[in-house]
């Protein structure tokens, strides 16, 4: 079984610009883990999860020091820190977003599909073609395939 047979076909999107709020609110109403964010063109450019969303009720994690010849040296790079304070403060999608997600296309087997959802603990996978989003593939679309068709509608 391929993607495209179980993918969701024209699936809800975001851009860059929407709000954090309203995407919360949308994830919720429609019972989903994630939405693609497409720019202007209609390009994929990230995904946004509940679990992005939810990085913003972290506290900002204090950065590790230690001190040599009496000055501070952190370990962290102070870009990962500018980034985690982002996430955190984002009031827009573009700020808590994931950029440039992982992305299979309507051919890759559902084995592939379920493999990156294991192993990366994805929970949401857009379906690419040709640099075109046609389509999402959430865990509850594999899931329904462990289902006899006869069930399934019950």
């Amino acid at each position: 079984m391929q993607a495209k047979a179980i993918m969701t076909k024209s699936p809800i999107t975001v851009t860059e610009q929407t709000e954090i709020t309203k995407v919360a609110t949308l994830l919720l109403e429609k019972r989903i883990n994630g939405v693609p964010v497409v720019n202007d063109e209609g390009k994929l450019v990230g995904i946004i999860c509940q679990s992005d969303i939810v990085a913003q009720q972290k506290q900002l994690p204090m950065p590790s020091l230690f001190t040599f010849l009496d000055g501070y040296i952190s370990l962290q790079s102070p870009k990962h820190m500018e980034k985690a304070i982002r996430k955190i403060a984002a009031t827009l999608v573009i700020d808590a977003m994931t950029p440039n997600p992982v992305t299979v296309s309507p051919d890759s087997d559902i084995e592939a599909i379920a493999a990156l959802m294991v192993d990366h603990n994805f929970h949401t996978l857009p379906v690419v073609e040709n640099g075109h989003l046609v389509g999402v593939i959430g865990k509850e679309d594999v899931l329904r395939t462990l289902i006899p068709k006869n069930r399934a509608t019950e």
